[in-house]
């Protein structure tokens, strides 16, 4: 299976959704005097995207699942502040809990990911031998 871009995975897709409800959970008035917060929650969120998109782009299966599981970890950090942000009363209960849930549930289809690429005869374009190319 190839995996021509990192924007057509549904875990990429996922990230930056849930890092844009990140900001406007971050642009809320209650919000806007913890900069350490913002800025650190801000910069975990990011974080998935980026690493899901750089070991996509490493071109090595290896290199991915190294890159998938930072993304993971920052997915459980981003839950941790929120929980944070929840005890603080920065943010609404049900929000934050929603959120939360969806942060869950991104660690899951990343580690699902990570499942499968480990378990895959798909070894990333920077493997591919001369057959693989022609079946593309």
């Amino acid at each position: 299976m190839a995996i021509p871009s990192f924007e057509g995975l549904q875990i990429w897709q996922e990230a930056r959704r849930l890092t844009n409800r990140i900001y406007d959970i971050t642009k809320q008035p209650s919000f806007s005097k913890d900069f350490g917060l913002i800025n650190q929650i801000r910069k975990a969120s990011i974080s998935i995207g980026s690493n899901i998109a750089e070991g996509h782009e490493r071109g090595g299966t290896q290199e991915f699942l190294q890159f998938l599981s930072i993304a993971k970890g920052s997915s459980g950090e981003v839950r941790s502040q929120l929980y944070l942000a929840l005890d603080q009363g920065y943010a609404g209960k049900e929000s934050c809990e929603q959120l939360i849930d969806d942060f869950k549930k991104l660690t899951i289809m990343i580690n699902n990911f990570m499942k499968y690429l480990k378990t895959t005869a798909y070894k990333g374009t920077k493997y591919k031998t001369n057959q693989e190319e022609k079946k593309i």
